[in-house]
This record gives C-alpha cells, sequence and structure tokens, in this order.
C-alpha cells in the first residue's frame, strides 16, 4: 500500500523508487501485486505517463488512511519509549541548513544513536508530501504553508556591512538615505533584485535599493565580495559573524535596528506527532537562536 500511494502521488514508478530506494520493477511488482490480489486495475499506464482509474483512486484514500493510522500506532509506541528513532527526513535551505541548522540535528543524532538523518539541501520550496520528507526548515515569509504546522524556531537579523578598505575610500554612510549613493553587492534570486529592509516602529519597514553592478544569487559569495571591498552588502548576521569579529567586515547603521526574519520549522498535520520530529524541532528552537 505504501509503495501504490508513492507511486500514485508523485505521477511514476521511477519518482516513486527514487523517493523509496527501490528500483523501478520491484515498484512495478508491487503494484501489480495488489492489482491481482484485489483482481481490478488501479492504475491506467501508458508509456509516457500513469493515472488512477476510478477504483484506484477510491482504492488510493482508503490506503491514505490505513497508512496513517498505521504509522500514529507505531509513534505511540516510540512515544512510550521515549527515544527518538527511525529515519527523519529533512528539508533545509542550502546555506543557512549547512551552517546552522545540520550541526544541531548531527548533534542530535549522535545523542540518539537509534536516530537516522536524511537530509535534503535545497533553496526555494519545498512540498513535503512530494519530496517525501518529514519536517522543512524554511526562512523570511511564508506563502504556502497550507495544511502544514509550523512554529517559529528562531530569529536571524540582517545587517548591513563593508570592508574597511571599501570605507577608507568612499567614506561610511551615516543614515539610511546616503546607502543610495553608495556601491553594494546585491542579492538576486528568479531574476529579481529585494531591496533593503530597514525595520519601522510605527509602520512598514523602509524600503532602499543602493546603486549596483555585482549582483549574486549566493549570500556567502556576497561576503566575499564585500569583504573584498567592492561595495556595501545586507546580509544575515550569522553569516557575517566572523568576519565581523576578526575586522574583515563593519557593521553599518547599527542604530537603524537589525531587520528580523523569522525561522520556521513546518510539518504535515498529524493527530500523533512521532518523537523523532519532536526531538528536532525542540532541539533547534533551544539552539538556534544562539546562533542568530
Amino acid at each position: 500500500m505504501a509503495v501504490f500511494v508513492r507511486a500514485a502521488d508523485l505521477g511514476s514508478f521511477a519518482a516513486a523508487a527514487a523517493a523509496l530506494d527501490l528500483s523501478a520493477p520491484m515498484v512495478g511488482k508491487h503494484v501489480r501485486f495488489l492489482e491481482e490480489r484485489l483482481g481490478v486495475r488501479l492504475l491506467n499506464r501508458t508509456t509516457r505517463r500513469q493515472s488512477l482509474t476510478e477504483f484506484g483512486r477510491a482504492y488510493y484514500e482508503r490506503c491514505r488512511t490505513v497508512l496513517a493510522e498505521a504509522e500514529a500506532a507505531d509513534a505511540l509506541a516510540a512515544d512510550q519509549l521515549g527515544e527518538p528513532r527511525g529515519k527523519l527526513r529533512v528539508a533545509l535551505p542550502v546555506l543557512f541548513g549547512r551552517r546552522c541548522v545540520m550541526p544541531i540535528l548531527l548533534d542530535l543524532a549522535r545523542r540518539h544513536p537509534l536516530l537516522e538523518l536524511d537530509l535534503a539541501f535545497a533553496d526555494g520550496f519545498v512540498d513535503l508530501v512530494e519530496g517525501g520528507h518529514d519536517l522543512a526548515i524554511r526562512t523570511g515569509e511564508l506563502q504556502d504553508a497550507t495544511n502544514l504546522v509550523m512554529r517559529r524556531v528562531a530569529r536571524q537579523h540582517m545587517i548591513v556591512c563593508a570592508a574597511p578598505s571599501y570605507l577608507d575610500a568612499r567614506g561610511a554612510p551615516q543614515q539610511i538615505e546616503e546607502l543610495e549613493g553608495h556601491d553594494a553587492v546585491v542579492y538576486r534570486r528568479s531574476g529579481r533584485v529585494r531591496p533593503w529592509l530597514f525595520p519601522r516602529e510605527d509602520g512598514s519597514p523602509v524600503e532602499v535599493m543602493p546603486r549596483h553592478r555585482l549582483r549574486l544569487d549566493d549570500l556567502e559569495a556576497i561576503a566575499d565580495a564585500a569583504a573584498l571591498g567592492m561595495g556595501l552588502a545586507w546580509l544575515p548576521s550569522w553569516l557575517v559573524r566572523e568576519r565581523l569579529q576578526a575586522g574583515a567586515l563593519v557593521e553599518l547603521l547599527p542604530g537603524e535596528g537589525r531587520l528580523p526574519y523569522d525561522v520556521h520549522a513546518l510539518w504535515l498535520q498529524t493527530p500523533h506527532l512521532p518523537p523523532k520530529i519532536r526531538f528536532a524541532i525542540d532541539a533547534l528552537a533551544a539552539e538556534l537562536p544562539g546562533l542568530m
């Protein structure tokens, strides 16, 4: 049933095989076994596409219910033991996940030898169902969290910084309005350059777009370019903390406030949260704020 449901969710035997760590022929064998036992076709298959039959759709819905109940029953048993166990599949943003989240999860796995980690690093939207993930970590605004449970586990802050060599040559801006007269290294994603934002207690953040001829889609590369004196940069404090301490970068406009970006943990709604997910969320909520 689990193989059949995954094949129906992902739309092909090959995709289901990759998600379940099986071969495509083995996925087909599972589905054919169900069809032979039931005496009815579940999937219409051609060389280009597959679709559920009318009976297959009804059977698929029942299978999802059965599997959810079975997982909840297993979770009850694991909860009794009070020990996170099994495979925890987590989707992480690439840089923030590697630098901040992964060390916490690795320490969790070190303390709980029955826990397995399966970490997937990718920026942008992640579908928990399609990807087979138990948990996702996302930063910034959430516009696609329908049918998901979320918990804020930390709050990162954005700061403006520059290298001493740039400041010696160009001077340091003393207020937000002066930023537009400076060169900057800016972040670009999906063809869009995002403005720099500065919090205001009495309304929406102030938006600033400094002059720029360097547009990069990697935050760490922006920090590297800024440290070489190529311009101002607007970056998360956790990313530049060591450079600030070493003097390679200098924080600017500290009196204007650091714009907060929330970090959320998201998971699918379930009647019983497995200990492996609960332990991970609690560990992130306890330890991530200290890194921000």
